[in-house]
């Protein structure tokens, strides 16, 4: 089973990619399940796209993940990969975008929102977490200690570098999120896959360009893309 979170603000596609990973299971066979909270989007709030994917044939029969058990979580802002930090299950992956959008409790404040300070932030919480869960294990069978040991990975990608290559179109910032997690083998699906479910759920006229976005992130991963 994999359990995959995608988070961001309203307007950033998050939705259009939790349905293009859905497509992406159904077209292999698996079972899939996939659900949204979407209360403020069009103010710009929080939105949050559950995908739950049995690709080892297991039965899915709840749409949301739950607290500690995302493998992945692909956020589209880094403000809300912190805020999501809670779903992350031992050695899960994030990958979050680089570019900050400023929320208005933020906008309200003196304090700066600065994306690299709430990266560092995510950094250290990854570093805590794990020394807990080493410290909480001392009398836990072996297996127990070895799950505990598990390192989180933190994936981050510089979308605006991607996205100026590509004629500044921030359009595309769910296929290049979603090409990254791909080309680092965040989740067990291809860019082939990725590429023909993109194809199948987003309208003719806009398909090419996130085609082109997918391509790009994935030829050029390691000067896009770095794990931190």
């Amino acid at each position: 089973m994999v359990n995959i979170l995608l988070t961001g603000v309203g307007g950033q596609g998050t939705v259009l990619a939790a349905k293009v990973l859905a497509m992406a299971a159904a077209a292999k066979g698996w079972q899939v399940r996939t659900a949204e909270t979407i209360g403020m989007a069009q103010r710009g709030g929080s939105v949050v796209s559950h995908v739950r994917m049995g690709n080892l044939g297991e039965s899915v029969h709840a749409p949301l993940v739950t607290h500690g058990t995302a493998n992945l979580i692909v956020a589209f802002e880094p403000g809300e990969a912190a805020r999501c930090l809670g779903y992350l299950a031992p050695g899960g992956t994030v990958v979050t975008a680089t570019t900050a959008v400023e929320p208005v409790a933020a906008a309200l404040t003196s304090k700066p929102y600065r994306s690299q300070d709430i990266i560092e932030n995510i950094k250290l919480t990854f570093y805590n977490d794990v020394a807990n869960r080493i410290a909480n294990s001392v009398t836990a069978t072996r297996e127990g200690q070895r799950r505990a040991s598990q390192h989180h990975r933190l994936v981050v990608v510089d979308d605006m570098a991607v996205t100026s290559a590509l004629g500044d179109n921030r359009k595309v910032l769910n296929s290049i999120l979603l090409g990254a997690a791909v080309a680092k083998y965040c989740m067990p699906i291809s860019l082939d896959d990725l590429k023909g479910a993109v194809l199948a759920c987003v309208k003719p006229q806009f398909a090419q360009m996130n085609i082109d976005a997918i391509n790009k992130v994935a030829e050029g991963i390691d000067y896009y893309a770095n794990e931190a």
